[in-house]
């Protein structure tokens, strides 16, 4: 599968089109699930996805995207959160955050953690909350976690954090396989526009956390072929120290982003119904 599309060889708003066209064309639709548009109060984006048989008691979740937290939108991962609503009967709650370069950190883990807040103290789910997002919105998820925990609200269910994206290049261990939606290079490349001005610390970069003690239950989907794939695993390492529940399923003939191809991957459809469960037991 040759899914490369350039898209940060190109100007940023040339490389966000590139790589909208190219997520397009991976997901098959879902038509069963609904969705609402809305708008909040500080002018943030969401949509919410529910399938019409959805039990209340379920769990509402902010989900962040992935894109390097430059590329991607609410259209781009709609078909994977419709997927997971269908999964896991929970309210799903896609956030569209701020992106660098134009908005670098931390704007996106500003909106994202207002969102989570607005999300707590709405009338959606069923009273449990937990956070979830890909790649890069699986560095927000964890983000928003750390946030949590030390502010000492909203209180967090769970955690479900797919092929996170974690530390920037040379922080971690190096793993040699690049991806078709994913090289070492492109990481460099959104750590950089995300980052500026270097590290900047836990919520910047959650995988140099030096405490993780009381973060939520932890559920890490991991793909083999990733250049984040150790990043993945010494996070869960790292979590389990901190004495924090860890799951951790990796599939080792996927590639980073494959949760995004459910039109050619039937693994990748299989794989949304496991992380659907995950997302409605994961903190019961």
């Amino acid at each position: 599968m040759k899914l490369r599309a350039g898209s940060t060889t190109l100007p940023v708003a040339e490389g966000r089109s590139s790589f909208a066209a190219l997520v397009a064309g991976l997901g098959e639709p879902v038509p069963e699930v609904l969705s609402e548009d809305r708008t909040l109060p500080d002018g943030t984006g969401i949509r919410v996805y529910r399938r019409p048989s959805s039990s209340p008691d379920g769990p509402a979740v902010a989900f962040f995207h992935g894109g390097g937290w430059v590329f991607g939108d609410l259209d781009s991962h709609d078909t994977l959160c419709r997927g997971l609503a269908r999964a896991s009967g929970a309210t799903i709650v896609a956030v569209g955050y701020r992106r660098a370069p134009e908005h670098p950190f931390p704007a996106a883990l500003e909106d994202c953690v207002a969102a989570t807040a607005w999300l707590a103290s709405s009338d959606l789910g069923g009273g449990r909350l937990v956070v979830a997002g890909d790649s890069a919105g699986g560095n927000l998820a964890a983000a928003v976690a750390l946030c949590a925990r030390d502010a000492g609200e909203p209180e967090i269910a769970a955690q479900v954090l797919l092929y996170p994206m974690l530390v920037p290049p040379g922080c971690g261990d190096p793993h040699p396989g690049d991806s078709p939606l994913l090289t070492r290079a492109e990481s460099h490349w959104f750590w950089q526009r995300y980052l500026p001005d270097g590290v900047a610390g836990a919520y910047a970069t959650p995988g140099l956390a030096a405490d993780l003690a009381g973060l939520p239950p932890t559920h890490l989907v991991l793909a083999g072929i990733d250049p984040l794939r150790e990043e993945g695993l010494a996070f869960a390492d790292a979590l389990r120290a901190a004495g924090v529940p860890v799951t951790v399923r990796e599939h080792e003939d996927l590639h980073h982003g494959f949760l995004l191809c459910t039109r050619e991957l039937p693994a990748a459809r299989a794989a949304i119904d496991e992380v659907g469960k995950a997302l409605w037991a994961t903190g019961r």
